[in-house]
């Protein structure tokens, strides 16, 4: 993409987390927040230099291990599969805090370094007492906060269902966010083996390969992109795709993560495996009519008219789900799986 056909985020200056709350209540668009984290001990000491951060964080580390990537020099940061998409190009390990950062102060001075990162960590386990200074006040949202580091190293393109709230802190880093009705043009790949976890495209942001992946070009035009500084928030939506660069030498996110429906009414992607296991090898027209069903009672329900049924009987039709109700949900699929 050119910088001509580049669509950026939309940014919001001079706002406070009680204006953000409201603002995201209800959107459906990522949303940076300019500055809104800037005064942070962090973000302050990373302004400094990232040996003052690295020393700032150090206080906070009790001796937990924790997971950390080493990706080799060659792969140029980017975290991803090996050639025949049945492991991956990288190392993971468990090691010292202390250790990691470090390695992470001796691959700085290389030419060509190796990518070093580490993952969404519990930044309460890893780094007690970081978040009081250090994290945003959604006490009602009861987020889960996490703390993500490392240097120059690329994320492929993927997709969370908690909403986010990502706090860049130290250093630059660039997201570019893709609207969930692309995933046919991201290409992508093994849904049960992935970088984290988590379904990824194929594509090489850096370098797209458009003949192998032509309808890439498609996504990248309805894609936006995030630039973000030390100090900016950004908000991602529910099940939004987005590819994540470190830019400098030492970076620096903390998330928080949370959904906007109960607990008890379970994961969705739970649902996306019993229908895959269920649904996807049916004859067309069964899976035609089934998706009518699906239309029905699940993705267009607000529309449905369903006055003809007593609301003392509508059970699981009942609108919002109870928890008792999802309870008994629940433990019926669990009997009905097992047989």
């Amino acid at each position: 993409m050119t910088a001509a056909q580049t669509q950026h985020v939309e940014h919001i200056n001079e706002c406070t987390l009680e204006s953000v709350i409201d603002l995201i209540r209800d959107a459906d668009k990522p949303m940076v927040f300019k500055g809104l984290c800037h005064h942070w001990p962090l973000v302050q000491a990373g302004l400094e230099s990232a040996q003052s951060a690295m020393t700032y964080l150090r206080q906070f580390y009790q001796g937990m291990p924790v997971t950390a990537y080493y990706v080799p020099p060659e792969q140029h940061g980017r975290v991803f599969y090996n050639e025949q998409l049945d492991g991956f190009n990288y190392q993971a390990g468990r090691l010292d805090f202390n250790q990691l950062l470090d390695r992470l102060s001796q691959e700085m001075i290389k030419d060509m370094p190796a990518g070093m990162y580490m993952g969404s960590t519990d930044i309460h386990q890893c780094l007690p007492g970081l978040g009081a200074q250090n994290s945003l006040d959604l006490a009602p949202m009861q987020p889960l906060t996490s703390i993500w580091l490392g240097n120059q190293t690329k994320v492929a393109a993927h997709y969370d269902f908690p909403l986010n709230l990502a706090c860049n802190v130290v250093g630059k880093r660039t997201f570019t966010l893709f609207p969930p009705e692309q995933i046919s043009n991201l290409y992508v790949g093994p849904m049960e083996l992935a970088p984290g976890g988590q379904d990824i495209s194929l594509v090489d942001m850096a370098n797209p390969d458009f003949e192998r992946f032509p309808r890439f070009q498609q996504a990248l035009d309805a894609s936006l992109t995030a630039e973000l500084s030390p100090g900016d928030v950004l908000f991602i939506p529910s099940m939004w795709w987005h590819h994540v660069r470190g830019v400098d030498d030492f970076n620096v996110l903390i998330t928080h993560w949370w959904r906007d429906t109960p607990g008890f009414l379970g994961r969705p992607n739970n649902a996306l495996l019993h229908s895959i296991l269920s649904l996807r090898s049916l004859p067309k027209a069964q899976r035609q009519a089934w998706k009518s069903i699906f239309e029905h009672y699940i993705f267009d329900h607000d529309d449905v008219d369903d006055s003809h049924i007593p609301d003392n009987v509508k059970g699981m039709q009942t609108k919002p789900l109870d928890e008792l109700t999802a309870r008994k949900i629940r433990a019926d699929l669990i009997n009905k799986l097992k047989r």
